[in-house]
């Protein structure tokens, strides 16, 4: 509105409300919202969200697999209602932690490329067969693989995602070290545990040993910090006779200057642990440089374990290991063979000067 000798106008002002009538005229009504995506839209960095919902899918029981071998964890998504066309979607794998520290990044894809990381790089990618599917495929399994992995699928602002159980076919053993018992803190007994061909049992894996019959009544660490120890048969110093058979815990202690023993995981082989064939008893070093000589090497705690729990390695010779003790393997009990019941039966961590057999591992 201005002023024109003496009059007032309202031109300027009527000129914009013709504009705004004739805008409202040729926009299209809309009761949605749009929001920016870089993959999916119109063209301009926009997608029309409709209502459609993203669903995924994962297998809801455990997947159970051997060290050494290939997996296929599935997952699959889909939309409802159903999409005419398909759209592009970002896909992440990851692996969720046992002790409460950070997801672990396996694999993330976006249509054909993806890229994997850490200890996972190279040995993962996606089996993508039908409509919909996102299956992780994961070769040459490791001690460590086992676990819960999370597959999640991304569409612009939707974010779904479900899990899926790994579990490692394998055995639980109770690790101390030459001594006396109570020996490890955490990082300790993680230690030893690798260095048997083994890693530290999780919870799952030492309940499900439990239910085997492991009875052992000393405290061992587990992978998620907490010490624990398997009763089958109750009795005083195991927690007392007023206790039900089940797993004793301690719950979790100080990483550092809690000590203890430990209890290992380990699973299938892909190599041979025998006992050599040898015309003298050997003291240690012997026994190591006996294995090389036959192309092998001497075997570890877990390799015994695995061959007898898998293999039925079956022998009533006692021999010596890597870690200094000496251990024989019975499948199946008989008098002379120790208490009849299977077992790896243990003789502690005799002089390495004293002569015995030898327990070699290698790919015959």
């Amino acid at each position: 509105m201005y002023t024109t000798g003496g009059r007032m106008t309202w031109l300027p002002l009527l000129a914009v409300l013709l504009q705004l009538l004739r805008a409202c005229r040729t926009a299209p009504y809309s009761n949605g919202f749009f929001y920016h995506d870089i993959m999916n839209g119109n063209g301009n960095g926009e997608i029309y969200f409709n209502g459609v919902r993203l669903h995924v899918k994962a297998l809801e029981a455990p997947i159970f697999a051997a060290r050494g071998t290939n997996v296929t964890l599935p997952c699959h998504y889909y939309y409802e209602p159903r999409l005419s066309a398909p759209r592009r979607t970002r896909v992440k794998w990851s692996r969720l932690p046992v002790n409460g520290g950070e997801e672990t990044d396996v694999l993330v894809a976006i249509g054909l490329r993806h890229r994997s990381f850490g200890e996972y790089k190279g040995r993962v990618h996606l089996q993508q067969d039908s409509e919909g599917e996102v299956s992780l495929v994961i070769t040459q399994l490791r001690l460590a693989d086992t676990g819960r992995y999370r597959c999640e699928v991304i569409d612009g602002l939707e974010d779904e995602s479900s899990t899926v159980e790994l579990e490692l076919r394998g055995v639980v053993f109770p690790y101390q070290p030459t001594g006396r018992r109570y020996q490890l803190n955490f990082e300790a007994a993680q230690r030893v545990c690798e260095e048997q061909d083994a890693a530290l049992a999780t919870f799952e894996q030492l309940y499900a040993a439990w239910e085997e019959g492991l009875d052992w009544c000393n405290a061992g660490w587990l992978a998620d910090g907490t010490v624990q120890y398997p009763i089958t048969q109750t009795r005083e110093p195991c927690g007392g006779l007023g206790l039900a058979p089940g797993l004793r815990s301690y719950g979790p202690r100080h990483r550092q200057l809690h000590l203890y023993d430990a209890f290992c995981f380990s699973s299938s082989l892909r190599g041979k642990v025998y006992f050599l064939q040898h015309p003298h008893k050997l003291n240690f070093t012997e026994a190591r440089v006996a294995c090389e000589q036959d192309g092998a090497s001497i075997a570890r705690v877990g390799q015994l374990y695995a061959a007898w729990r898998f293999l039925d390695l079956d022998r009533c010779d006692a021999g010596w290991l890597a870690d200094g003790s000496l251990r024989y393997p019975i499948a199946f009990p008989r008098t002379n063979c120790g208490p009849l019941e299977p077992g790896v039966r243990t003789f502690g961590f005799p002089s390495r000067h004293q002569k015995h057999g030898v327990y070699c591992y290698g790919m015959r």
